[in-house]
């Protein structure tokens, strides 16, 4: 099995993520902001010795360039890219401001260019060689009916155009991308009445994480495998 770096690995998603690749044989780099209060994660790396415990901020560049030169040599399969935040208090013209602007831009969009750029040699020296972006149905221009979670959807917007733009710019190097759909997830995002647990969410994305081919690469997926339009 090979190697997977998650971002945002502490809760949700990320923890849920390293679940499913440490039960499926994958050694796992799980990076968080503060290890050391994340207790499931912490649990997890203590009873695996699969997971690698990583302290990353990925709102830092210095971090984040500091992370690649110190894994420098190893070969990383799939890099997910799930770190993000839903920018609740940018969402609605009237309440916002630049300063919370630029903090979801910065999270949710120049921090996965960053790691991408930082990890791409690591990717490329994969048996996999897989980007993936957590994304979201609302970033779908086409399919914005009701307008509203203004940084949100253009945050991840723009990160469907820069896992685009890897895919043709990777492509020589057997490079992969993929933004996807998890679906409308019960996490601390998402909330308990949201559709899908996260067990049911990752696994079918890591289904189509593993049947991504490189005709494949750029596009914009949900969980389920279907298409989302641009």
């Amino acid at each position: 099995m090979g190697t997977v770096l998650i971002t945002g690995a502490n809760r949700g998603l990320g923890l849920e993520f390293v679940r499913q690749y440490v039960a499926s044989g994958h050694q796992v780099l799980a990076c968080c902001r503060n290890p050391q209060s994340a207790t499931a994660l912490t649990e997890l790396a203590t009873e695996s010795p699969q997971v690698e415990l990583l302290a990353l901020d990925v709102t830092d560049e210095t971090q984040i360039n500091q992370l690649a030169k110190q894994l420098h040599g190893r070969a990383i399969d799939i890099l997910i890219n799930n770190a993000g935040v839903l920018g609740e208090q940018c969402a609605e013209l009237g309440k916002m401001t630049q300063a919370d602007w630029l903090s979801v831009l910065t999270i949710n969009t120049v921090a996965p260019a960053l790691m991408i750029q930082a990890f791409a040699s690591h990717v490329a020296a994969s048996e996999q060689k897989t980007i993936v972006g957590i994304s979201t149905r609302v970033a779908s221009i086409e399919d914005n009916g009701s307008g509203g979670m203004y940084s949100y959807r253009a945050s991840k917007a723009a990160l469907n155009q820069i896992l685009k733009s890897a895919a043709n710019n990777l492509q020589a190097e057997g490079v992969k991308t993929l933004a996807i759909h998890p679906g409308w997830v019960q996490t601390d995002m998402g909330g308990e009445n949201a559709t899908f647990t996260p067990q049911q969410s990752v696994s079918g994305m890591i289904a189509v994480i593993d049947q991504l081919t490189p005709e494949a690469s750029g596009s914009f997926k949900v969980f389920d495998g279907s298409d989302i339009p641009w």
